[in-house]
């Protein structure tokens, strides 16, 4: 089947995906957005663009989806006519909203569901890239996840299946892939800079350092790459960082609790368990 696709939101994952499936071959009809921009092909009331597409992809914030929602089921109208055709597939790119989308939308003869990718989208240039042998988690009925995972193929993109009623917790996960390394970059690249070291050279240093760690989990498991002075069992080395942390709480708080996740990893690993208690120790002292 051939997807005529809209994407109803110009943020940066609408922009982004609107990139990306252009770049792919997929036929979309347009980029519409609630303002004119640069970037929308239309604004406002929902185009006559509509009426041609079997796929549409809301593509706004969690607490839009039901407004756009309704917008929507409009289009086909209370007696089931209207330009939005039966059977047309509404995916919502959120990770963690869980709107009444599938069962209402399913009362007015559409199907619905999730098609989140699992992909950061701060650049909307660099989608078509970052999409290819990413991952998109989707949810829904029958027919909405054979169009993700038709959708997410011609992206070369992977599909993973949320389970039933473990939404929150996909998101919470996918929010510790991608927001918290970067929080880790900025607070690293910040104890850099605060001892005398160029900006520039700090944040290249962090991103080559949090490359390296990260290409490691590529083929083995997280917990099998892990390195460092806990999984070694170097209390002497953490009882030097620590000390040398008192003047900065933040990054101090920080160190302190991955140390303690990364503790566990070791003793999982078999690490000796008396240089294990000796670190767990340090950590815990206020």
């Amino acid at each position: 089947m051939s997807e005529r696709l809209l994407i109803v939101g110009a943020g940066q994952v609408g922009r982004g995906l609107f990139r990306a499936f252009r770049a792919s071959g997929v036929e979309v009809l347009g980029l519409h957005g609630r303002k004119p921009s640069p970037f929308t092909t239309s604004s406002g009331a929902l185009p006559v663009a509509i009426a041609n597409a079997n796929t549409v992809i809301v593509a706004v914030r969690d607490d839009q989806i039901d407004d756009a929602r309704e917008e929507l089921m409009q289009e086909r109208g209370p007696t089931g006519r209207g330009r939005l055709a039966a059977g047309t597939v509404i995916v919502h790119t959120s990770g963690g909203a869980e709107p009444v989308l599938i069962s209402q939308l399913a009362g007015v003869g559409l199907n619905g569901g999730t098609f989140h990718p699992l992909v950061p989208f701060a650049n909307p240039e660099r989608a078509p890239e970052l999409l290819r042998k990413a991952w998109i988690g989707i949810d829904g009925d029958d027919h909405a996840r054979a169009t993700s995972r038709r959708l997410a193929g011609s992206l070369g993109a992977r599909t993973l299946d949320i389970p039933a009623g473990g939404k929150n917790i996909y998101h919470a996960a996918a929010v510790m892939s991608s927001n918290f390394p970067v929080v880790l970059a900025a607070a690293a690249s910040r104890m850099l800079r605060d001892i005398g070291i160029p900006e520039r050279s700090a944040q290249h240093a962090v991103h080559s350092l949090m490359e390296g760690a990260v290409s490691n989990i590529a083929d083995i498991p997280p917990e099998e790459a892990l390195t460092g002075p806990v999984v070694r069992g170097d209390a002497d080395s953490v009882r030097r960082h620590l000390a040398a942390l008192r003047g900065n709480q933040e990054a101090k708080a920080l160190y302190r609790r991955l140390s303690l996740a990364a503790l566990a990893i070791a003793h999982e690993r078999g690490a000796d368990p008396e240089r294990l208690a000796e670190i767990q120790k340090l950590l815990l002292l206020r």
